[in-house]
């Protein structure tokens, strides 16, 4: 068995002496160093991530959310949104690892401007009936419960167009992660807003009922051709598989959203989940690479997270950190819970990152892809 002792042949292990400190100080001037200094650190025996598990209740937040509408104009702000920020991760501006998630509130008959950028984006509707975006001409209207996507480089912007009711919704991008590359780019429409096509939710007719359209122009695009997945065919999908299947011991009965042509995620960056707890049940605890941010969409429930217990209701959000023990348990006896979340695993995957380990006091479970911590 691998010990992780720092002490040991094969880890740095020098020790300081006038001779070695007068030496660091000598490359420090020549911006260099000596990598035994460091490689203990930026090579950890597993993880360390900086995050920390953090619970963000929706009723405490949303009277803040309302109260950005009359200090700051849609104009002003370009979008209005109340951001959560991880403890440690606040130089990032980031909720936990490489994602940022947000609540963005529109007023009735706001209009956003449109814009792109080279962060990708999806958006999940937490209350509001007048909600609509417009994604490369393409114009989309969601409400509560609904999952949108906006791949990154398509033009976007957004409105609401009821007249008596606010819309909020979470915003979910890979803005960190594209700073962190370096590769950020940003642009504002020429004329401000877009000409929506005639037909609206055209991609979720297209592709939305499990059947590919025949006859159209072939989709090369890295991402999904779906841009909308409504809440009430989700649900319903959910219920279907539950009477199917026994679902995951980890995870409850859970489902991707995906890219119908390629059975892959929504987006290259970025991937998406719900899933549903059945009456009382408690999950298995598992811990995986890859950071997720969890919206609770239906029902009432406790998440246990590196060890803290996080109790949450519909709306409330949270994150697991990468390499995070957690489990999930619905707390109604009588009514199923579900999860919505996303998740920064098509990048995990894409580089052969991706790692997965059950708890070894799952009734004796082994591990589903053995790690050495």
């Amino acid at each position: 068995m691998t010990t992780h002792d720092d002490n040991q042949p094969g880890r740095a292990r020098v020790a300081d002496s006038p001779e070695l400190l007068a030496y660091y100080d000598e490359l420090a001037k020549l911006d260099a160093g000596a990598l035994w200094t460091v490689a203990n650190d930026i090579e950890p025996w597993y993880p360390q991530p900086k995050s920390v598990p953090v619970l963000w209740r929706y009723q405490e937040l949303r009277p803040l959310v309302h109260k950005a509408l009359p200090l700051v104009t849609a104009d002003d702000a370009g979008r209005r949104v109340v951001m959560l920020v991880n403890p440690g991760r606040t130089e990032l501006s980031a909720a936990v690892g490489l994602l940022y998630t947000g609540l963005q509130i529109m007023g009735p008959g706001e209009a956003m401007t449109a814009h792109r950028h080279q962060a990708a984006a999806l958006r999940f509707v937490h209350e509001g009936h007048g909600a609509w975006t417009i994604i490369d001409g393409q114009k989309l209207k969601v409400g509560p419960g609904d999952f949108a996507i906006t791949p990154n480089g398509t033009w976007h912007e957004h409105g609401n167009e009821s007249a008596d009711a606010p819309v909020i919704w979470q915003d979910g991008l890979d803005i960190p992660l594209v700073n962190a590359l370096d590769a950020g780019f940003y642009q504002v429409h020429p004329e401000l807003h877009q000409v929506p096509g005639k037909v609206i939710n055209s991609s979720v007719l297209s592709y939305g009922t499990n059947l590919l359209p025949y006859g159209m122009e072939k989709w090369t695009r890295p991402y999904s051709p779906v841009f909308g997945f409504p809440w009430e065919p989700t649900y319903q999908a959910l219920l279907n598989l539950a009477k199917a299947v026994e679902g995951s011991p980890y995870d409850g009965v859970i489902m991707e959203y995906t890219n119908p042509l390629t059975g892959g995620p929504v987006m290259p960056t970025m991937g998406a989940h719900i899933q549903l707890l059945r009456p009382g049940q408690a999950t298995q605890a598992h811990r995986h690479t890859g950071s997720v941010v969890y919206t609770a969409a239906k029902g009432r429930g406790v998440s246990v997270i590196a060890g803290r217990r996080f109790e949450w209701q519909q709306g409330d959000m949270f994150c697991v950190p990468s390499w995070a023990w957690h489990e999930h348990a619905n707390l109604d006896q009588s009514e199923d819970a579900c999860l919505f979340s996303f998740n920064d695993f098509p990048v995990m995957r894409s580089l052969s990152f991706y790692r997965e380990e059950a708890h070894a006091d799952n009734d004796g479970h082994q591990p589903v892809q053995p790690g050495d911590q």
